[in-house]
Parts: structure tokens; sequence; C-alpha cells
């Protein structure tokens, strides 16, 4: 995940030094990833690693898997 150059907080994020709610603000200088708190000065790089996997969707699944799912539905008539 790679965050802006400009700081943003984190909602609901926690502090690990000074347990300040809503201080902790993620962004990216020089080719890594930073968390700082505003409160504390608390500052830690991130070594976040990248999602290898791709989640399965419709979009991403071959036609013969979805024809495996597919059923098909009979509308009978009220009597």
């Amino acid at each position: 995940m790679a965050y802006s150059t400009i700081p943003r907080f984190v909602a609901g994020a926690v502090c690990p030094r000074c347990a300040a709610m809503d201080r902790i603000q993620v962004y990216h200088r020089d080719g890594k990833d930073y968390r700082e708190c505003i409160e504390c000065g608390f500052k830690q790089e991130l070594h976040i690693q990248p999602q290898l996997r791709e989640p399965d969707t419709r979009v991403n699944r071959t036609q013969e898997e979805r024809a495996e799912e597919e059923q098909v539905v009979k509308i009978l008539k009220p009597e």
C-alpha cells in the first residue's frame, strides 16, 4: 500500500506510545511509508507486505468457473 506524500489521518487509530486516538497520520517519503503521532512525536516506518493474490470476484473468474455455479430456475404457474 502506497501512501500519499501529504500526511493523512487514520480514523480510529491509536498511538502505540501515548494511546491517543485519532492522532496518527500516515505518509510516504523517500520511497518509504511512515506513521506518526502528532500528540507525542512517535514515528515508525511501516513494512506492509503487498497483497499477493487478487480476491476472487465475478470479473476475474473464468467462464468455466462461472458456468459451474449457474443454476436453472423454473417458474411455476399458481393453480
